[in-house]
């Protein structure tokens, strides 16, 4: 099988025929992924770690998805810059090439701490955006401020944020997941952001008996 000419994040493709099922490729890369954002220790993240722990959530023989981790790792989060080689394990067993080589363990980079922003099911998000906002090459100051403040209050809307960015980027509407600006977020945003500012401006408006009726309706659909 020849390798795609250009690799693909496939965090979001779904099924054809089925649009809301992720396809095994997507869920694996979000397992891979999740994996090294909760995980620091070199034994628990080498290629080895990453298909046991995939496995043991699914109930599956690690063996069986190996080849795939290998490959996401190789072929496409490493040329993404999404994940980088952390460092190498000495092996006293194996193949001699291996040992002297040694196992090589992963970490991911800005981009892949972004892309685990957007992964829905993800739970460790808040310290992630920490590191995330640390890192990260954000044009606008004020940018990162914000985001710090609006995760406190709609952490739901924030997040989604990330979500609309990264996927985005996987339908090939933006060439590159950082430098992150707020130019790029109105490039790919749909309209739905302008809602949300229609909606937060018209709010703030109302007397204060019309914000308790608003605020009423929306908690009929929490």
């Amino acid at each position: 099988m020849l390798k795609p000419q250009f690799p693909k994040l496939s965090v979001f493709e779904t099924f054809k025929t089925k649009r809301e099922q992720l396809t095994g490729e997507a869920i694996r890369q979000r397992h891979i992924i999740s994996h090294l954002a909760k995980e620091d220790s070199s034994t628990l993240t080498t290629r080895t770690a990453i298909a046991q722990n995939i496995a043991k959530k699914n109930n599956l023989l690690w063996k069986n998805i190996y080849s795939g981790v290998f490959r996401d790792l190789d072929e496409i989060l490493i040329p993404l810059d999404i994940v980088v080689e952390a460092g190498r394990l000495p092996l006293k067993r194996g193949p001699k090439a291996l040992q002297e080589s040694g196992m090589p363990h992963y970490q991911l980079t800005t981009k892949g701490l972004l892309v685990a922003l957007s992964i829905d099911d993800f739970d460790q998000k808040d310290s992630v955006l920490d590191e995330f906002l640390s890192k990260a090459e954000i044009k606008e100051k004020e940018f990162a401020d914000v985001v710090k403040t609006l995760v406190k209050i709609s952490p739901k809307f924030t997040y989604s944020m990330f979500e609309v960015y990264v996927r985005a980027f996987c339908e090939g509407k933006l060439k590159n997941l950082l430098p992150f600006t707020i130019s790029k977020f109105q490039e790919v945003s749909d309209n739905a952001f302008a809602i949300q500012n229609e909606l937060l401006t018209g709010f703030t408006t109302l007397s204060k008996s019309k914000k308790f009726d608003v605020l009423k309706f929306f908690s009929k659909f929490t």
